[in-house]
């Protein structure tokens, strides 16, 4: 771990030990190794709260923060390594690798946990942990507690210390620091790449899954081994299921395909939104409805400055969604309800987690936005191909167009403009050779 790295993790444990009460303890599990099938595991992918403390990559680990320690504050617990596991799995990082690459006080063997833990939680009047995320650490954390207490009363009293740790994390974690806004632009900016690169490429007869591979390639030539969610690649009439992953039709002409992908780097993530035709030429249907939603996503935009609500976003892109249907004809009204065709919200956190943590409301308030914060910002608008209170000419035409915003002290920064989206650069992009291959 580089010396920046490692100072970042160190002053994210400080702070959330800054933010516990007196006497109390903290206690984080790694994620697990899962099963896909016989012999085959899935691809492991560390616990973001876990991460987002240690930088540690392997599963099977526990960090523990006790801040009101005079010394070994910070104590972790991982497996250790002998000749077998060198030889089958390589060299990773064990408990007497870990003070000096994770930068923790203390580490032990995992296999020894059950003896040193139940005496570090005895005293101590509360003890966070993140119940009910992991089964396995729940059923350990009950087994530590029934060991420390005798009776069942006791037992009880024990649990009611248990404080629930994810909303101090989730809070520090919302605010990214400069090292997480590095992080994320550069996911944004190669995910970006990916887009431009399956706009060029699609062509009548292209499979969405030819599409899929062409973004999956970028991501990992650029070192972003893992795709942040299943992209969606949804080539005409699925275009309007918003959350469509089987990416298995063909792609024709005259058709919309709209495609929501983004790489992972680092593991922090990007999500990025772009919906274009599928013969290199919008019909004039579809760029009614593709600039309106545009213009959507710009007022939305342009409403994220510090100081404001999260929920001025969506109300933006909503007010100009309400307008914009009532002059094309689909609306009698602005008042008339839009939810038929709108029908997620505009904004979401971004960081670890595509969908990241974070309260999006202060006592019942939609929470104001801070410098530091970074959000996907993605309105839409779907009509389905059967749906009969519209004219023919809207059916099947689905368009969502995303992007990644951070928050800056003096207004937003779009972390994926690089990804092409006036429709008139679209279509000259998509036609500029022959044939559209990168």
């Amino acid at each position: 771990m580089k010396s920046r790295e490692h100072a970042e993790f160190k002053r994210r444990r400080t702070r959330l030990m800054e933010m516990m009460a007196p006497g109390s303890i903290a206690i984080l599990a790694s994620g697990q190794q899962t099963v896909r099938n016989r012999y085959v595991t899935y691809p492991f992918r560390q616990d973001s709260d876990f991460y987002y403390l240690t930088g540690f990559d392997l599963p099977d680990a526990y960090l523990v923060l006790i801040p009101d320690r005079a010394a070994a504050q910070t104590v972790f617990f991982c497996n250790e390594q002998d000749a077998k596991d060198r030889m089958w799995h390589g060299i990773h990082i064990g408990p007497d690798e870990a003070i000096t690459a994770l930068g923790v006080d203390d580490a032990f063997p995992l296999e020894d946990i059950d003896d040193i833990l139940p005496g570090l939680i005895e005293d101590k009047a509360r003890i966070y942990a993140s119940v009910g995320h992991h089964d396995a650490a729940d059923r350990k954390l009950m087994r530590w507690l029934e060991g420390i207490d005798d009776t069942d009363v006791e037992i009880e009293r024990s649990r009611h210390r248990l404080s629930d740790l994810s909303y101090l994390l989730h809070e520090l974690r919302l605010v990214k620091s400069a090292y997480e806004q590095q992080l994320i632009r550069t996911a944004s900016h190669i995910s970006a790449r990916a887009h431009n690169r399956a706009m060029r490429w699609v062509t009548p007869g292209s499979w969405e899954y030819q599409l899929d591979a062409e973004i999956q390639h970028e991501f990992a030539m650029a070192g972003a081994r893992r795709a942040a969610y299943i992209s969606i690649v949804a080539s005409g009439k699925n275009n309007c299921v918003l959350h469509y992953t089987d990416n298995n039709s063909q792609c024709h002409s005259g058709d919309l395909v709209l495609v929501d992908a983004g790489c992972e780097f680092q593991h922090y993530a990007s999500d990025i939104s772009r919906t274009y035709p599928i013969s290199g030429t919008f019909t004039p249907a579809q760029r009614a409805i593709y600039q309106l939603v545009l213009t959507a996503q710009a007022a939305a935009i342009a409403a994220i400055q510090p100081g404001v609500r999260f929920s001025d976003g969506h109300d933006a892109a909503y007010a100009v969604f309400a307008a914009g249907l009532q002059q094309l004809g689909i609306t009698q009204s602005i008042d008339d309800d839009i939810g038929n065709w709108f029908m997620h919200r505009t904004c979401h956190w971004l960081g670890l987690d595509v969908h990241d943590v974070g309260e999006y409301r202060i006592d019942t308030q939609s929470r104001m936005l801070e410098p530091g914060m970074v959000m996907a910002v993605e309105p839409g608008l779907y009509f389905q191909p059967d749906d009969l209170s519209i004219a023919p000419k809207w059916r099947g035409i689905g368009v969502r167009i995303e992007d990644v915003v951070l928050v800056t002290k003096t207004g937003h920064e779009v972390l994926s403009a690089d990804a092409i989206k006036d429709p008139d650069a679209i279509e000259h992009w998509m036609n500029k050779q022959p044939n559209r291959l990168i």
